[in-house]
C-alpha cells in the first residue's frame, strides 16, 4: 500500500479549520487566495534553487567552482541578484506601445501559474483535479507564445522583434511534436486526468512498461521540450551574439526578471510533466511481486518521489545547454519538420497498434 506521509494532512486540517470558523463561502474564498500566496512563494523559492543549480551544475561541466562567496558555499547570489533587480529600475522605451510592453511579462507569468493548477506534487495533494488535466496544461501553456510575441513587437526594437518571431515559429512548430508524444502516453491510460495517469503506473512506469514507443515519446518529449522553454541548444529566441538579448532585450528591473524566472518556472513544469507521463509521478518504484522491496520504498514520501524526478530531468535538460551547440534557424526548423514531427507521428502509430492488441504490460 501506498504511503500517506504526504501534504495531505496538512491540506485537510486546514480546510477543515476555514470551513469550521469562516463557513464554506468564505473558506473557499480564503482558499483560493491562500493557494494564490502559496504558489507565488514557490516560485520564489523554485526560481532562486535553480539559478543556483544552474550555476553549480555549469560549473562541475565546466571544471570550475561556480558562486561561493556570497552567503556559505554561494548559496545566497542568486537572492544577492534578486535584490539586485528589485532595486533597478524599470525602464520604457521611447516608440514602445506602453500597454502591452508591461503586460507582457505578467502574462507569461500568470500562464505558469495558471499551468500549475493540475500538477499533482504528491499524493492527493494538487490545487485541482480536473478530468482533462493534460489537455489544460498543453492548452495555458500556448498562452506565453502570445506574451513573447506582445514583449517583442511593442519593445519597438528590431532585436526584439526578430527575437520574438523566431520564438513564435519555434514554440508552434515544437508544440506539435510535444503533443503528439503526450497523446502517445494518453492513448496507453486512455485518460487525461493527471491522477488517472499516475495511478495507472501503479505496477510499473510507463516509460518502462510501454515499449519502445513509450522511450521514443520520452525522446522527443525532452528535445520538444527544451526547445518549447528556449532552453540552449534551441535559445535563437534570446541569441545573445546575434540578437543582444532577444525579446527582452528592452526590458530590466522586475519586469526582466518575470521573463527570467518565467523560463526557468516553465523548465520545472515540462519536467513535472514528463515526470508525471513517463515515470508516474509521486508513485514509488516498484519491481513486480518483490513485496520487501516494494514495501520500503513505499515509506519514502510521494512529494520526495515527484521532486526527485522532476529535478533529475531538469539536471538532464541543463546537461544539454553543456553539451550541444546552438543551432541555426534553419537547423532549428528542419529538425522539427523533417524529423521529429514524422519520427512522432509514425511512434503513435505504433503505439496505437500496441494499444489495440493489448501487448502493454
Amino acid at each position: 500500500m501506498l504511503n500517506t506521509i504526504s501534504f495531505e494532512a496538512i491540506k485537510t486540517a486546514v480546510q477543515q479549520w476555514l470551513n469550521m470558523h469562516w463557513g464554506p463561502h468564505l473558506a473557499f474564498i480564503a482558499e483560493c487566495i491562500l493557494i494564490g500566496l502559496l504558489v507565488i512563494v514557490f516560485f520564489a523559492v523554485l526560481g532562486l534553487l535553480l539559478v543556483f543549480m544552474e550555476r553549480k551544475v555549469s560549473a562541475v561541466m565546466q571544471i570550475r567552482l561556480g558562486p561561493n562567496r556570497v552567503g556559505p558555499k554561494g548559496w545566497l547570489q542568486t537572492s544577492a541578484d534578486t535584490l539586485k533587480l528589485m532595486l533597478k529600475e524599470g525602464l520604457t522605451p521611447d516608440g514602445a506601445d506602453k500597454f502591452l510592453f508591461n503586460l507582457a511579462p505578467f502574462l507569461i507569468m500568470i500562464a505558469a501559474m495558471l499551468i500549475m493548477v493540475p500538477i499533482a506534487f504528491a499524493r492527493n495533494f494538487q490545487i485541482w483535479d480536473i478530468n482533462i488535466g493534460v489537455l489544460y496544461i498543453s492548452s495555458i501553456a500556448s498562452i506565453s507564445v502570445i506574451a513573447i510575441l506582445m514583449a517583442g513587437w511593442s519593445s519597438n526594437n528590431k532585436y526584439a522583434l526578430l527575437g520574438a518571431m523566431r520564438s513564435g515559429a519555434q514554440i508552434i512548430s515544437y508544440e506539435l511534436s510535444a503533443g503528439v508524444a503526450v497523446i502517445t502516453m494518453v492513448m496507453l491510460t486512455q485518460s487525461l486526468s493527471i491522477q488517472d495517469i499516475i495511478l495507472s503506473q501503479q505496477n510499473g512506469w510507463w516509460i518502462f512498461k510501454g515499449h519502445i514507443p513509450a522511450i521514443i515519446a520520452f525522446i522527443i518529449f525532452m528535445i520538444a521540450a527544451t526547445a518549447e522553454t528556449n532552453r540552449a541548444p534551441f535559445d535563437l529566441a534570446e541569441a545573445e551574439s546575434e540578437l543582444t538579448a532577444g525579446f527582452h532585450t528592452e526590458y530590466s528591473g522586475m519586469k526582466f526578471a518575470l521573463f527570467f524566472l518565467a523560463e526557468y518556472i516553465n523548465v520545472f513544469i515540462v519536467c513535472a510533466v514528463a515526470a508525471i507521463l513517463f515515470f508516474g509521478g509521486w508513485m514509488p518504484f516498484h519491481i513486480g511481486n518483490w513485496e520487501g522491496f516494494n514495501h520500503i520504498m513505499d515509506y519514502i514520501p510521494s512529494s520526495i518521489w515527484f521532486l526527485g524526478k522532476t529535478f533529475c530531468l531538469i539536471f538532464l535538460i541543463m546537461w544539454f545547454r553543456w553539451t550541444f551547440p546552438r543551432l541555426r534557424i534553419d537547423q532549428l526548423l528542419n529538425l522539427e519538420w523533417k524529423y521529429l514531427l514524422p519520427i512522432s507521428l509514425a511512434n503513435l502509430l505504433l503505439m496505437t497498434i500496441i494499444v489495440v492488441l493489448k501487448w502493454y504490460l
